[in-house]
């Protein structure tokens, strides 16, 4: 009797104790959202993101107490023309008394006129981090409304902050709300059933409420990103749904066969379930790689995603063959008339078999041609550039951000900074040495000096009008700690550590770009070796491999041709920065390795028993696509489309994401799963199984009832 693995046997178990399997779900999602309720998710704080040297500075000057407070302005200009000096200066001090009545403000700077004399700027310092300004706001707008020939706005870091997470938190919202129907109609379309549609998305919701909830008590040990709930929704949803897709359509196609309602359980059980399994653990596989890149953010992502996975393949693995047991043949109600009779009359394989024909009878040529589409859409990746996020990427369709761009250009001193801290006995006059050798280079302009109580401590600021992540402002940054700081400060012997917004933005980049290659080499090292376990055969695991590199070097490709070459600013709304934002490319890494893993599996699965069945590699190939296409195309629409809602949010990154998914489910779907790999497959023949699948069965054509996946 062949052996019976632990995913086959906890299907048995609850499609023979359907009950106690539905009652134990539902149960562990209700602890896990108890959980959460009672337990606040500890979220990762700025110090979490400390990296290099601007790491070491920002220690320093917290060591120090020299933190500099948040600052929040008023601009004062004029909507069109000259500003009128006299008005503008009425306004200003207006506004200045009204700001020094505000208990959240310390204190209120005189305003400044701007070097082309168009604008004022009144700097108000905090009290307090995250401190609640919308007084300062409210002031701003009476003021407008006193002075209506006076353009007067107001900006800064913590007013900037909320309205970004605003903008974040209702996009996010509506990518949730517009997804669930997306997902429920594709659904409806793939079964032609209520009941058989509502399963998966009901799955995907639950394993998705379940992971939020655990986030709470597992925040106490890794602190979370404020955006890991949108991830795991996004991995939830996709997963989900296609384990439940692969389970149910597995499960009808057996029966349609004629098998028993129980046998039909048991085989999609023994075969899909095992698919599964595997598929489950190459996205956990995948997601627990982000661990490599020893970052707060991966390791965040990280543990969301592969919770995720994990309760979604429990819940494939309990609550479909439970569910089924339970609702017999009411699974299939009630039906889409028309629509009913329309898709049990598509023959299995009807569009997929066309498409195949030609690859499989020219495998080469297909495997060249294909290749050459896969190699012209990864070209532009060579030049793909990181940047971090700066005002320029996020939606200029907020005022405050508006506001601080212009505050920038017309203030330089407020604009770009780097902290230079100098530790060690007279730290104030070796502070004012370095910040003068800074504006000696024509790079810097001088924006003062702060020294600790005890004198030991002082931080030189310099501000510059390169662009935050730029390639100039890395020179410049590069300029300071090898050669001006260091030329000033050796007399003395004090130690010092360049810090600040720009030299933070080039540490993140370097810090980034160390973390790509980390990944890389662990997650796909992972997938060749587990694999090469799982189907036993070297050249199969290599094979995947590569194909996986191709799926993403694609989608960095077309990334890079939209965001950073700006090809797709128009339609997609955004403003290009000539760069894509620097964890991007690790988590689209890491995220599409794992999800073309997911059906990839599937396919690789369904063609191996029809070779342990003792059909010739080439029609095993055939009859293995053919019957999987359709699962395969539905699981690809779904995510396509859910992915596709965040192409269209407010946020340049969400956008990123979006558009990497997007196109690289879509590219490993079509040009992948129905070019490259069977004219691979077909091209490596019997090489491509391992002696065990090939000596399984009788060598003969006929043979095409499939041998159960152990």
């Amino acid at each position: 009797m062949a052996r019976i693995g632990a995913a086959q046997r906890l299907g048995r178990w609850s499609a023979g104790h359907p009950w106690r399997a539905v009652g134990v779900w539902a149960l562990m999602v209700v602890m896990a959202v108890g959980l959460g309720s009672a337990i606040s998710t500890h979220q990762t704080k700025d110090a979490d993101y400390r990296v290099g040297q601007s790491g070491r500075a920002a220690a320093m000057i917290a060591a120090a107490g020299l933190d500099a407070p948040d600052q929040e302005y008023v601009l004062i200009g004029s909507p069109r023309g000259a500003l009128d000096r006299p008005v503008a200066l009425r306004a200003a001090s207006d506004v200045r008394d009204r700001l020094a009545t505000q208990p959240v403000v310390a204190s209120v700077a005189p305003p400044v006129l701007s070097k082309d004399g168009t604008a004022l700027l009144l700097a108000a310092t905090v009290r307090g981090r995250d401190a609640d300004v919308r007084g300062i706001a409210q002031v701003a707008k009476s003021a407008r409304t006193a002075y209506p020939g006076l353009r007067i706005d107001e900006a800064g870091d913590v007013s900037v902050n909320k309205a970004v997470n605003d903008r974040v938190g209702k996009d996010l919202g509506s990518a949730e709300l517009i997804s669930l129907p997306i997902t429920l109609v594709i659904m409806v379309i793939v079964f032609a059933a209520l009941i058989a549609a509502g399963l998966p998305v009901v799955l995907a919701i639950t394993s998705v409420f379940a992971t939020m909830g655990l986030m709470g008590p597992i925040s106490l040990i890794i602190p979370m990103e404020p955006t890991v709930s949108s991830m795991i929704l996004l991995i939830g949803m996709a997963v989900g749904v296609d384990y439940s897709l692969f389970y149910l359509k597995r499960e009808r196609a057996e029966r349609d066969k004629g098998a028993t309602r129980a046998d039909a359980i048991r085989v999609a059980g023994e075969t899909s379930g095992h698919s599964i399994v595997v598929s489950g653990l190459a996205v956990a596989i995948s997601m627990g790689g982000l661990y490599a890149a020893r970052d707060t953010t991966f390791d965040s992502l990280g543990t969301g995603a592969l919770l995720v996975v994990v309760i979604a393949v429990l819940g494939s693995l309990t609550v479909l063959p439970a569910m089924l047991t339970l609702l017999g043949k009411w699974v299939d109600r009630p039906r889409i008339p028309l629509w009913w009779r329309v898709s049990r009359r598509i023959p299995t394989g009807a569009v997929s078999g066309r498409l195949l024909r030609p690859v499989l009878r020219r495998p080469a040529a297909a495997l060249i041609c294909g290749g050459a589409v896969m190699v012209a859409l990864a070209a532009p990746a060579l030049g793909m550039r990181l940047q971090t996020d700066s005002l320029e990427a996020l939606p200029h369709s907020i005022t405050q951000v508006r506001t601080m761009q212009q505050i920038q250009a017309k203030y330089p001193s407020h604009g770009n900074l780097a902290r230079v801290v100098v530790s060690g006995a007279d730290a104030g006059s070796t502070a004012q040495a370095v910040e003068r050798r800074a504006a000696a280079t024509g790079d810097w302009s001088p924006a003062g000096v702060v020294v600790s109580v005890d004198r030991r401590t002082a931080v030189a600021t310099v501000a510059t009008s390169a662009a935050q992540g730029s390639s100039r402002a890395g020179e410049q940054v590069l300029r300071l700690r090898e050669t001006v700081v260091p030329q000033a400060v050796r007399p003395t012997g004090a130690t010092w550590a360049v810090g600040g917004d720009v030299a933070q933005s080039y540490d993140t980049i370097r810090h980034a770009d160390i973390a790509l290659w980390r990944v890389l080499i662990v997650v796909l090292g992972l997938v060749l070796v587990m694999m090469g376990v799982v189907f036993r055969n070297a050249v199969l695991a290599v094979l995947t491999t590569a194909l996986n590199l191709v799926s993403v070097g694609a989608a960095f490709g077309v990334v890079t041709l939209v965001f950073q070459r700006g090809w797709g600013a128009g339609p997609l709304d955004f403003h290009s920065t000539g760069g894509i934002i620097t964890w991007i490319p690790t988590f689209l890494l890491a995220v599409l390795t794992g999800l073309s893993m997911d059906y990839h599996v599937f396919v690789l699965s369904r063609v191996r028993e029809h070779v342990r069945a003792g059909v010739p590699v080439r029609i095993a190939v055939r009859l293995g696509l053919e019957q999987t296409a359709g699962v395969v195309t539905s699981a690809a629409v779904v995510m396509v489309s859910v992915f596709s809602v965040f192409a269209f949010s407010g946020l340049v990154e969400m956008k990123e994401i979006g558009v990497g998914l997007s196109v690289a489910i879509l590219v490993d779907a079509t040009i992948v799963r129905l070019v490259l790999l069977p004219a691979a497959l077909c091209l490596l023949g019997e090489r491509a199984w391992s002696r065990g699948d090939r000596r399984t069965g009788q060598r003969d054509p006929a043979a095409a009832t499939p041998v159960l996946v152990r």
